[in-house]
């Protein structure tokens, strides 16, 4: 199936500085809608909000996913996604398990990467920017009632953003969450399901009055063990005999299987530093923070790439982390991931693909 391009004869024009994350919009969408049994041919359009019905499933049981994955511009002018076939899969993976109809998804990456093509000039290439890619799919047939519906809109949108924190790679800081969850085993936390993120407002907002940046979510059940931060995986090193081992929370169902998450593990590896996925329990990091044997923590995301975490309060104590400063084996993580994606380091795992 060929991908319709219709350019706009109103470009908008290009932000100049103060990205920020997720404020601006390229000229051009990809749409693509299932209706009467089948998915319609895909168009890259000029940007232009939906007209969406009072009774639009969607609105009304949240029968909707979401993906994120960034392309970046070298100084080559090459423009290059970083596995970008992992986040269709994702994508499909996550539709599938809230009833949206399969789809072709070879042919979405091969939209996107058209999409991009299309709005390359908005491609920022200042320090730590991107081109967010923003993939979603929603249920939008007009009517009420709890079951899947039968009319989809599969869209992509685009935005130049800079780092996902105000404060770009300065240390986070994180409350650990003892009362609310983010998602418990069988639900749908593994998965970019929208509902997941409105479940997680509340306690995100709480740790911000309280101080800090993102809340630090604990098992649904036990509330002993480490499962994610509010938009990252998360990692820990640990002092082990006479080296040093990185502890993250294993998937279960509960817990998203970030993309960068699976390819910093491969790169930890490769060092040949242990990665144990487990369950990671809490009091355990708090002790190990407190007599200094807990040597750095980050978490890993599209958004937020890698983020080194300063402190985390448990229990009402703020256990500070490598003296609030980012270490060093998260600086030469952060480093080495971005010089694949921006093209300053060689990729030799078949992470990046340039599509000029």
């Amino acid at each position: 199936m060929q991908i319709k391009i219709t350019k706009t004869k109103n470009p908008k024009p290009r932000p100049q500085g103060g990205l920020g994350f997720g404020k601006y919009f390229s000229d051009h969408m990809l749409i693509m809608e299932y209706k009467n049994g089948a998915w319609g041919q895909p168009e890259i359009k000029p940007y232009e909000p939906f007209n969406l019905d009072p009774a639009c499933s969607v609105l009304h049981y949240a029968q909707g996913v979401f993906e994120g994955a960034k392309a970046y511009k070298n100084e080559a002018g090459e423009i290059r996604t970083f596995r970008l076939n992992d986040n269709a899969d994702r994508l499909l993976d996550s539709s599938l398990r809230v009833c949206i109809p399969e789809f072709d998804k070879d042919l979405v990456r091969q939209g996107i990467e058209e999409l991009v093509k299309v709005d390359a000039d908005w491609i920022p290439t200042g320090e730590s920017e991107a081109l967010y890619i923003r993939p979603s799919v929603i249920g939008c047939e007009n009517a009420l009632g709890v079951r899947a519906a039968t009319e989809y809109i599969l869209f992509v949108i685009l935005s130049p953003v800079g780092a996902y924190y105000e404060n770009g790679l300065k240390p986070v800081r994180l409350l650990v969450e003892e009362k609310y969850v983010r998602a418990v085993k069988g639900g749908t936390g593994g998965h970019k399901v929208i509902g997941n993120y409105a479940a997680s407002l509340k306690a995100g907002e709480n740790a911000k009055k309280a101080g800090y940046d993102q809340t630090m979510w604990l098992d649904a059940f036990d509330h002993k063990y480490v499962e994610e931060v509010g938009a990252m995986n998360i990692f820990f090193v640990i002092k082990h005999k006479k080296s040093i081992k990185v502890l993250t929370p294993a998937l279960g169902g509960s817990i998203l299987p970030g993309i960068t998450r699976r390819s910093i593990i491969q790169m930890i590896k490769e060092k040949g530093i242990e990665v144990c996925e487990m369950a990671v329990p809490i009091k355990l990091m708090a002790k190990m923070a407190d007599n200094g044997q807990l040597l750095e923590v980050f978490g890993t995301g599209t958004a937020a790439v890698i983020t080194p975490v300063g402190c985390f309060n448990y229990q009402g104590k703020d256990r500070l982390v490598s003296g609030g400063q980012m270490g060093a084996l998260t600086q030469e993580l952060y480093d080495t991931l971005t010089g694949i994606q921006y093209g300053k380091i060689e990729d030799n795992r078949g992470w990046v693909k340039v599509i000029n």
